[in-house]
């Protein structure tokens, strides 16, 4: 009989920075201790680590204990840098320095909610590909054009490891499980905190068009909202000007000037993305699905489903119940044993 596969141990340091975002730290942290939970073994190490070694405060006023100094951390896997409100002030001459010393040996680099302003300040996401909360995306565009950055939940590029805030940690740390104990060992994990599905490096961040628009864009946000609000039973143009107190040229005219996009495209890859959430998360039967996303016939959902997303909506349901299915691995199953 085969000796039983033993994995290396898999060691991840989270740097906290002055009003950090507790939620994202949390929900990097509980997954690698479910997945312990799940296999009977301490295959995740964690420690919290600030520069000085004493507690930083969180946004909410709470700090996380023990944490200790940088300067004393010792090997791992992926050092994140945990950010949240005011990263800006955050971000000293002395983390910039540690953190170019990291880069310089070979340390791999991540980072949380805001934690990307860190990392893009000190250089070390020049040329890569890099997600950051959404209400920083137009800034470090803006200001690190070097970087490539992504609206994705979280972004995977060789030895950076970057992500939303809230609960984009999760959806990272899970796709982080699933590459070393395989998928069902992260499925299990998603089941365990009551999140309906693994949701990868295609899936994006919901940004609120206020956000991508700002205040001053008052009248495209009503149109918008008007169509989010009537998703199953969708309004024509004419209606919606009416609704709004726009003609119809004006909201096309600001949909082509702010989204670059007409209103009707707009409108049907919003029911599109209710619709792929409707498949991915229940059970409804694709005819039902079609007429609750305003589409009139399956075949006509099908053909604009196929056009957005390069598949038709069976496919996508076949690959959420492929995911679901999928076995352990077969070194999860050694160590679970």
């Amino acid at each position: 009989m085969e000796p039983p596969v033993v994995l290396r141990k898999c060691r991840y340091a989270f740097l906290t920075l002055p009003n950090y975002s507790l939620i994202a730290v949390a929900n990097a942290l509980e997954p690698l201790r479910m997945a312990n939970r799940l296999v009977g073994k301490e295959i995740y190490e964690w420690s919290v680590i600030s520069i000085d070694g004493l507690a930083a405060e969180a946004s909410s006023g709470l700090t996380l204990n023990p944490t200790g100094a940088l300067e004393k951390l010792g090997n791992v896997d992926i050092l994140f840098v945990c950010g949240g409100v005011n990263v800006r002030e955050s971000v000293s001459p002395a983390l910039l320095t540690a953190l170019r010393r990291l880069a310089d040996r070979r340390v791999p680099l991540g980072a949380l909610c805001t934690g990307g302003y860190a990392l893009a300040r000190a250089g070390l996401l020049d040329h890569f590909s890099a997600t950051i909360h959404w209400e920083n995306l137009s800034a470090l565009r803006e200001e690190f054009p070097r970087v490539r950055i992504s609206d994705q939940l979280f972004t995977i590029d060789r030895d950076r490891y970057t992500c939303s805030g809230g609960t984009a940690p999760l959806d990272l740390m899970l796709n982080l499980i699933q590459l070393k104990l395989g998928p069902r060992i992260s499925q299990l994990v998603s089941e365990q905190f009551i999140v309906d599905r693994v949701r990868n490096d295609t899936d994006r961040q919901y940004i609120p068009l206020r956000a991508q628009l700002g205040v001053s864009h008052r009248g495209l946000i009503r149109v918008a909202q008007l169509m989010e609000e009537n998703i199953e039973k969708p309004l024509s143009l004419e209606m919606i000007a009416k609704s709004t107190g726009l003609s119809r040229r004006q909201i096309e005219r600001l949909f082509k000037r702010d989204l670059n996009c007409v209103p009707k495209r707009y409108y049907v890859e919003m029911r599109l993305r209710r619709a792929r959430g409707l498949l991915l998360q229940t059970s409804m039967p694709i005819m039902d699905i079609a007429t609750a996303c305003g589409f009139q016939s399956p075949p006509q959902f099908s053909k604009c489903y196929r056009s957005q997303f390069g598949y038709p909506p069976s496919a996508e349901r076949k690959l959420g119940e492929k995911r679901a299915r999928l076995p352990e691995s077969s070194e999860a199953t050694a160590l679970a044993v």
